[in-house]
């Protein structure tokens, strides 16, 4: 373990994190609205699209967003060391923080976000792999990438699971950085998801937060799990 890569992670992930907040509130919006212009609670105007700190004036310091920011890198840093997948991860996990944020708060996982994920993990991680002449490699990222995305887009399609198209794509953009990272990541990425978002719904049921027909956000769990994964296989 290399405690100073580890330390610097866990500084670009919290700093980062910290101008998370307004981003989230601005997108953790219905499907098909634009993003907002004002704060939802007190509709005090946003003149800008990125702050550090609170989302708005009337909202507390973003505390829980820098320290989960914080910790998730820190742990890649920990883990995998200094290796140039760790300046591909920090970046992504910035990103799946965010993705996470507005998928608890709205149930929903913009494209473009996902999107920007997808560039942010595969076309590196694609280009790393063909320099360092490791096609296996890459093979086995694109596989795994599409088996993940064809099993979830089956389960979506089922009647009544609550599957949506934007957990689909994480899963098969997720899938990829698993495959690459090798089978112990994605032994563990595939199974941590259900091992989290199991007991969260089961507790929900029990204090009847929920039923069986409640829609529950994946991508948190999804998101969690690939950390997982990833820290494992280092």
């Amino acid at each position: 373990m290399s405690l100073s890569v580890a330390a610097c992670a866990a500084v670009f992930g919290g700093a980062t994190a910290a101008f998370l907040p307004r981003v989230a509130h601005r997108l953790a919006i219905p499907r098909g609205t634009p993003a907002r212009s004002a704060c939802a609670h007190c509709a005090e105007p946003f003149p800008h699209w990125v702050r550090a700190g609170a989302a708005c004036v009337c909202a507390g310091p973003p505390l829980w967003t820098v320290t989960i920011g914080a910790l998730a890198a820190g742990l890649l840093g920990a883990t995998i060391g200094p290796s140039p997948v760790l300046l591909v991860l920090l970046p992504a996990t910035v990103l799946g923080l965010l993705l996470a944020v507005i998928d608890l708060r709205c149930l929903r996982l913009p494209d473009p976000l996902v999107a920007a994920l997808a560039a942010a993990t595969v076309v590196p991680l694609s280009a790393g792999a063909l320099i360092a002449g490791e096609p296996g490699r890459l093979a086995r990222a694109v596989v795994v990438a599409a088996l993940g995305g064809s099993a979830y887009l089956i389960l979506a399609l089922l009647p009544g699971h609550g599957l949506g198209l934007g957990d689909v794509k994480l899963a098969t953009v997720l899938g990829f950085v698993l495959g690459f990272a090798g089978p112990p990541a994605v032994l563990a990425g595939l199974v941590a998801p259900h091992l989290i978002n199991g007991p969260v719904a089961l507790v929900l049921l029990l204090r009847r937060r929920a039923n069986r027909r409640t829609a529950l956000p994946l991508g948190p769990a999804l998101l969690a799990g690939a950390l997982i994964g990833l820290a494992a296989s280092a």
